[in-house]
């Protein structure tokens, strides 16, 4: 899944300009890894307004379609896979003896159907770097239409690779993969499309991602449905529609450049706040210039009741307070801002939240990968394993959805060392019933994995934004998620650990995830708690130092009483009226 869609929710309502320095504290978010400061090649990002609003509808909606169809299919992996077994792929790894015994599943079959999916998980993760900086220089269109390709490559490998003189399997998942990030995170976009209503987009396209993993799933009922006349051959040639959908839609209907964030429309009426311009001294005709002028200013009014139509208010005053109020709620705001995204990177900050990352994403998606193979021996039932199997199955795609909503509240009322809390108590009750051998720990199991899933991915991103900065996401976020996914070849070695040194029983390295885990989350939340009890102690002191000292009446030898500032004190403020993030130290002074 990817991890960026809080991050566009928070950055859309922070006024900056393209044309600003690269220095600027308030640039725009970039998801370009490798550059600080690249300059969009193609044309300039558009204002909603310019675009008619059914245009605008058709295109979230067209986007939502393309997300659900193409954004995460190869999650559902655990879906897929009792079909590739069916169908004998890798059968021809297995031995003799296995062969002679009947086995569902062989050892050497079992580890190289697992490997796909860890290329899969792992290409996902780390194409994150390039999709960031083909989406900063050439827009969102050009995205859409190489992750189109990409997936038209892996249907073709996987549809023929039966009949190739070399594996075409591992490939073709691998090219499904990566065309996810670049129609996901391309479409992100487009909750500029009507700012009012960004964060409930956002959500559509979030929801899509995590239902697209069902698509699998409805693939094997159809192909059980027809005893497996509907093998992948056929499937993979008819999802074809699918890429040659999303390449249509990216070239009649979506826009080739970005929409314009709030803080840019903010911008723009700001810069065409003078209708007088310097080159008007040079006209010699003054009702000529006047008329230049009144022409302006009729386009200028036209423009400000256009955005101001689209943001419900000028200046985007009240989304801004919001986004106030979250920072000053999340107690890690702007820990790191202002620094270069090399010395952010050394910090413990940095270190422990990767660390807890690649744990985390190496448990998670060795658990889809060995869901069957896990119940199957912990059990002792296959049968039930199978139906474990199939309830996970439904259960990955739909907690995602309904979780969404929860998970912002969550995030948006609640501290940073609260979520990253919460993360580690429910990473270490799935754990426990991991270990288990009982069906209702298996169905609980599943039921807390699926919901912590979501809250994970988003808890890390929001906490990459708050702690970090926008103007180094890209570099800082983007090695996480690359070193995690890098990280996830380990599952490998997890499987063969499994099978070989444990006789295929899974307790031992769900133990050895389990403890691990738990001891980096503890350490992780303590270091946050502290800094964050930290920062607002220091924020407090400098409340205290900056209130102005007030006069006992009579001491300035007027008699006077100035009641508003002694007031302002009883109240714990001065009487400047300062906005509660002028209160903050320098970001760039914390450790």
């Amino acid at each position: 899944m990817s991890l960026i869609e809080r991050l566009s929710t928070m950055e859309e309502y922070e006024p900056w300009s393209r044309e600003a320095s690269p220095d600027s504290r308030h640039r725009k978010m970039s998801f370009n890894p490798v550059g600080t400061w690249t300059a969009p090649v193609g044309e300039e990002p558009i204002g909603a307004f310019e675009v008619p609003k059914w245009k605008r509808i058709v295109q979230v909606f067209a986007a939502v379609i393309y997300c659900l169809f193409a954004a995460g299919i190869v999650f559902g992996y655990a879906a897929i896979k009792p079909v590739l077994v069916t169908e004998g792929i890798y059968r021809n790894l297995c031995t003799k003896q296995e062969l002679e015994d009947d086995v569902y599943v062989c050892y050497a079959q079992d580890l190289r159907l697992n490997f796909m999916f860890t290329v899969a998980a792992v290409s996902t993760n780390v194409v994150a770097l390039p999709v960031g900086t083909i989406l900063d220089r050439y827009g969102p269109r050009v995205c859409g239409i190489i992750g189109a390709i990409f997936v038209t490559i892996g249907c073709f490998l996987f549809a023929f690779a039966w009949q190739m003189p070399v594996d075409g399997y591992i490939p073709g998942y691998f090219f499904l993969a990566l065309g996810g990030p670049f129609t996901f995170i391309s479409s992100f976009q487009l909750s500029n499309t009507f700012p009012q209503y960004s964060g409930l987009i956002l959500a559509l396209l979030t929801g899509a991602f995590d239902t697209s993993s069902a698509i699998f799933l409805f693939y094997r009922l159809i192909y059980q449905a027809t005893d497996g006349s509907f093998w992948p051959k056929k499937f993979f040639l008819a999802y074809l529609v699918v890429p040659l959908y999303i390449l249509l839609v990216q070239i009649f209907v979506m826009p080739a450049t970005s929409y314009k964030t709030v803080g840019e429309l903010v911008g723009q009426i700001e810069d065409d706040a003078q209708d007088v311009h310097e080159s008007d001294e040079e006209i010699e005709d003054q009702s000529i210039a006047q008329r230049l002028q009144d022409a302006r200013r009729v386009h200028r009014e036209s423009v400000v009741s256009e955005i101001t139509s689209l943001l419900g208010t000028k200046d985007g005053a009240e989304q801004t307070m919001k986004e106030e109020k979250k920072k000053n709620v999340s107690g890690v705001w702007g820990a790191l801002h202002g620094r270069s995204a090399s010395e952010q990177i050394r910090t413990p900050w940095f270190l422990l939240i990767t660390l807890f990352t690649v744990i985390q994403m190496l448990r998670i998606n060795y658990f889809v990968a060995t869901v069957r193979t896990q119940y199957a021996y912990l059990l002792g039932d296959y049968e039930k394993a199978v139906a474990i199997n199939e309830f996970f199955d439904v259960a990955l795609p739909l907690g995602g959805v309904l979780a969404v909503p929860f998970i912002g509240l969550i995030l948006d009322n609640t501290s940073t060392p609260f979520c990253l809390g919460l993360l580690v108590t429910l990473a270490t009750a799935i754990g426990v019933l991991g270990v288990i051998p009982q069906t209702w720990a298996a169905y609980a199991n599943v039921c807390l994995f699926v919901i912590y899933r979501p809250l994970y991915y988003t808890t890390v991103s929001d906490y990459a934004a708050k702690v970090f900065g926008f103007a180094t996401f890209g570099k800082v976020y983007g090695l996480i998620i690359c070193l995690a996914g890098i990280f996830n070849f380990a599952q490998s070695a997890l499987d063969a650990l499994t099978h070989k040194a444990f006789n295929n029983n899974p307790l031992y390295v769900n133990l050895i995830l389990l403890l691990v885990a738990l001891l980096v989350g503890i350490v992780l939340v303590g270091y946050v708690w502290r800094k964050s009890w930290k920062i607002h102690r220091e924020n407090l002191e400098e409340e205290a130092e900056a209130t102005r000292e007030t006069l006992m009446p009579g001491a300035n030898g007027t008699g006077s009483v100035n009641y508003g500032s002694i007031d302002a004190v009883a109240n714990g403020s001065s009487d400047r009226g300062r906005s509660p993030g002028s209160r903050s130290r320098s970001p760039g002074s914390r450790n």
